[in-house]
């Protein structure tokens, strides 16, 4: 299969990306500002370019964009909103308008969190996010043509990522790599639609 993985040159894509190549997918790597193609996953349009440039694609993943850490107290809808650009809204248009370019039988694979079940002081947004992301999979499952499919992987913590992030996160499990790269390839290669991929270690 020819495969975009936008946010391929990151924590997960790192890992993500070889394992598909090794399962003999073509797979083009897409970014802000690294990658084979750029893609600003606030802007409409430079993700209808990104399709217009790379042709026929059998399979979209997203591990880009992270949501803002946030104080609830001086919290805003306008932060909220801001929040959403590129994690929900730039999500949303790779599927919106990615299904106009893919193939017949295409599949998405999207990326929420663990804040979208599990409440953390300081991830309102996220939470917000993810849980919007795991209500558009259901509803666009049933939407799309008939033989595309679209998933969402929601992980905890990523084991790669633990030096960075577990002083914000104390006493959260991460999930060891190659366990959330398996559920990645499972909805890429398998035959699941609609479904949230839990990867909570």
């Amino acid at each position: 299969m020819r495969i975009v993985v936008v946010g391929g040159a990151g924590t997960i894509g790192r890992r993500l990306v070889p394992a598909l190549r090794s399962h003999d997918h073509e797979v083009v790597v897409a970014g802000r500002t690294s990658g084979d193609i750029h893609v600003d996953l606030t802007s409409r349009e430079t993700i209808e370019a990104l399709y217009r440039e790379v042709g026929e694609i059998d399979g979209v993943v997203c591990i880009a964009a992270h949501g803002a850490l946030d104080e609830f107290g001086t919290l805003t809808s306008d932060a909220l909103y801001d929040n959403m650009q590129a994690k929900f809204f730039g999500q949303v248009d790779l599927v919106l308008t990615g299904q106009h370019y893919c193939t017949d039988g295409a599949s998405f694979t999207l990326t929420s969190g663990i804040f979208a079940d599990q409440p953390w002081p300081h991830v309102t947004g996220g939470g917000v996010i993810s849980g919007a992301l795991h209500s558009f999979v259901l509803s666009a499952a049933i939407e799309l043509s008939p033989r595309m499919r679209i998933n969402v992987i929601s992980p905890t913590m990523v084991g790669d990522s633990t030096d960075a992030f577990a002083e914000h996160f104390p006493g959260m499990r991460p999930v060891p790599m190659d366990e959330l790269v398996h559920h990645y390839l499972r909805s890429i290669e398998g035959e699941d639609t609609g479904r949230v991929i839990r990867a909570y270690g």
